[in-house]
C-alpha cells in the first residue's frame, strides 16, 4: 500500500473514530447543559440561566444517598462474590485437562446467552417461596449467579497466562494447590481480577430489571430503581433534576475506575517472573 493510500486509510478511521465518539458525546453533553439550566428540555442547548438548584434538590438524603449506598452493597457484594467465585471456578478449568472442561465451557457460554426476563418469573416465585423478596443478601446471589457464566470465562483466559512453572515449583516445596492460587497465580494476574471486578460492577450498578423485582420496599432499592422519581405522571419528567442526578450515579463508577486503575500494574512482574 502507498503513502498516499495508508494516509486516506488514516484519515477514514480517524473519521469515523471521531463519529462514533460524536454519537456518545452528545448525551452527556445533554446531561451537562440540562443539569445545570434553570429550565431545561430535550434540546441541548447552552442554559439562559445558570442554577445549581437541580443538584441542591437531588442530594436529599432518602432521595439519592440512600439509593447509591443501596447500589454499593449491591454492586460491591456482587463484584466480590463473582470474582471469588469465577476464580475458584476457573483455576481447574485452567491448570487441568479434563474430558469435560470443553464441554463445561461451552455449558457456561450458553449460559451467557440466556435472557435475563425469562428466568425472573421462575426466580421471583423461589424467592416468593424462601420467603426472599426484599431481601438484599438474595438479590446479591441472584446477581452474582447471574454474572458468573461471562466472569468464569473472562477469568479462565487471564489465568492461562500465568506459567504453570511456578505453580510446579511450588508444588516440589510442598506448597498445595489452593496455596498456589492464593499465594502465586492471583497476585500476578491482578490486572485480569481489577478487569472482572470492574465488568461485574458496573454491570450490577446500571441493573434495573432485577432490583426492580425483587426489591419492592423503596428503601432498599438501589440508584438504578429510584431514578423513575423523576418520572412523573402523564409524560411529564424533571429534565434538570434527572440529569443532575444521572451526573452523581455515575461519579462512583468513575471513581471506582480510576482506584482500581492505578493497581493494573501486574504484567511487569509477570513478564520476569519465570526469568533467572
Amino acid at each position: 500500500m502507498s503513502a498516499p493510500q495508508r494516509g486516506t486509510m488514516r484519515w477514514l478511521a480517524n473519521a469515523m473514530l471521531v463519529g462514533i465518539g460524536l454519537v456518545f458525546a452528545v448525551p452527556l453533553l445533554w446531561l451537562l447543559t440540562a443539569s445545570l439550566d434553570a429550565d431545561p428540555t430535550l434540546a441541548i442547548a447552552m442554559p439562559k440561566v445558570m442554577t445549581l438548584d437541580n443538584f441542591r434538590a437531588v442530594l436529599d438524603p432518602e432521595l439519592t444517598l440512600l439509593p447509591l449506598w443501596n447500589s454499593v452493597i449491591l454492586s460491591g457484594g456482587t463484584a466480590v462474590g463473582t470474582v471469588v467465585l469465577a476464580a475458584l471456578a476457573a483455576y481447574p478449568l485452567s491448570r487441568y485437562q479434563m474430558r469435560v472442561t470443553r464441554p463445561f465451557l461451552y455449558g457456561i457460554l450458553f449460559g451467557t446467552c440466556l435472557p435475563i426476563t425469562a428466568m425472573m418469573v421462575p426466580v421471583y416465585s423461589l424467592f416468593v417461596q424462601l420467603n426472599l423478596i426484599d431481601s438484599l443478601g438474595g438479590t446479591i446471589l441472584f446477581m452474582t449467579a447471574s454474572s458468573l457464566p461471562i466472569a468464569i470465562w473472562m477469568m479462565k483466559n487471564f489465568m492461562d497466562s500465568v506459567p504453570i512453572e511456578l505453580e510446579e515449583a511450588a508444588w516440589v516445596d510442598g506448597a498445595s494447590s489452593m496455596r498456589t492460587l492464593v499465594r502465586i497465580v492471583l497476585p500476578l494476574m491482578r490486572p485480569g481480577i481489577a478487569v472482572v471486578f470492574i465488568f461485574v460492577f458496573i454491570q450490577a450498578w446500571g441493573n434495573f430489571f432485577v432490583p426492580f423485582v425483587l426489591l419492592l420496599d423503596p428503601a432498599l432499592q438501589p440508584a438504578s430503581v429510584s431514578i423513575f422519581n423523576f418520572f412523573g405522571s402523564f409524560g411529564a419528567v424533571a429534565y434538570g433534576q434527572l440529569a443532575a442526578y444521572s451526573i452523581i450515579y455515575s461519579l462512583p463508577v468513575l471513581g471506582l475506575y480510576v482506584l482500581v486503575q492505578r493497581g493494573l500494574g501486574g504484567s511487569s512482574a509477570m513478564a520476569g517472573a519465570v526469568k533467572g
